[in-house]
């Protein structure tokens, strides 16, 4: 009997969302619909002129891994996240944000001196998310902050993949993936965003190392990752280093696999207003699916409802309201 259904690592981000026109995106020559790096400068620099001319839409607790077990965790899984926040005012917020959750976390030794990771989150009139992160002392996540016996006793550890543009989170998560295998955890890896796959591949192929248990990943970000021409080849290439995966593929649904068949799940029309969290959730409601006793099937229609609720939401998690009523639908 484990403690845990499982045991993430990841960026811990405070986001800030905005809705803007396309037009922005032109004026300051930014790459719309992916997660670029920047420094705090040039960070704030662009939150004034955003708050001057749109006006902040939401502020919420992020972060890709944070996100799924928080998903996990409100449709009744127990979590446990490991993280880095500096002693500040976005630290306490976002440690507020996690809550009475099931979560538990790394509080011993997370916290130290200089400034937590935010992430601003730019919502263009598509719904799609463009997202600027400073992360601030999460960069600095390492092996220090990990909890062998925390991952131990859990079912499933989960990557971030966000974490390989970090020499030390990078190596964190190679050592706890190892330290899972040896000791019989289940691994699960999310590709987290198209610029890992075009700026960071060789790190990502790093830590996939021979392989995972289960992967996560949209269907730009297999393209990207196979070199495949089209996503029928894309599987065949993710068979290789994935014993399980889920790809999710916006309005077309996901496409599942489960070691020996391939599950088409059906998509939700839905008015997209924000797709920030759209992933994390999938992979969230997933793994507590999956985690619960359910089949590929069942936890990927769960799977699918609670993304679509997601995107028809701002922000990138639900209020547990929500996530009983998806249940509800789903499991009943």
């Amino acid at each position: 009997m484990t403690t845990y259904d499982v045991y993430g690592v990841g960026n811990a981000l405070v986001d800030k969302e905005f809705e803007v026109d396309d037009s922005f995106f032109e004026e300051y020559k930014i790459q719309k619909g992916i997660m670029t790096l920047v420094a705090q400068e040039q960070q704030q620099y662009l939150v004034r002129i955003l708050e001057r001319k749109y006006g902040i839409k939401k502020r919420a607790g992020g972060g890709s891994a944070a996100n799924t077990l928080y998903a996990l965790s409100q449709f009744g899984g127990s979590a446990y996240f490991t993280c880095k926040l500096a002693k500040d005012e976005a630290g306490d917020f976002y440690l507020e944000q996690l809550g009475d959750h099931n979560i538990q976390t790394n509080t011993d030794n997370q916290r130290e001196h200089g400034i937590s990771g935010q992430c601003l989150v730019m919502i263009s009139p598509d719904a799609e998310r463009t997202m600027h992160t400073y992360l601030g002392v999460s960069e600095k996540v390492s092996a220090q902050e990990l909890n062998f016996d925390a991952a131990r006793d859990s079912k499933y550890i989960y990557l971030e993949g966000y974490l390989v543009t970090s020499p030390s989170a990078k190596a964190a998560i190679i050592e706890l993936k190892r330290f899972a295998e040896a000791n019989q955890v289940k691994t699960a890896m999310t590709f987290s965003d198209p610029s890992m796959l075009e700026y960071f591949k060789d790190d990502i192929n790093d830590v996939l190392g021979d392989g995972v248990d289960l992967l996560f990943c949209n269907e730009t970000e297999a393209l990207l990752w196979s070199g495949a021409a089209n996503i029928e080849a894309a599987c065949e290439i993710m068979k290789t280093k994935a014993a399980q995966f889920a790809i999710t593929r916006g309005d077309k649904g996901a496409l599942l696999f489960d070691g020996s068949d391939y599950i088409s799940i059906a998509a939700h029309t839905v008015n997209a207003v924000d797709t920030n969290g759209a992933g994390d959730m999938f992979a969230g409601a997933f793994l507590y699916g999956i985690t619960s006793g359910k089949d590929f099937a069942t936890a990927g229609r769960l799977a699918s409802l609670g993304s679509a609720t997601v995107v028809s939401n701002f922000g990138p998690r639900l209020d547990a309201e929500l996530h009983q009523q998806i249940a509800d639908e789903i499991l009943k």
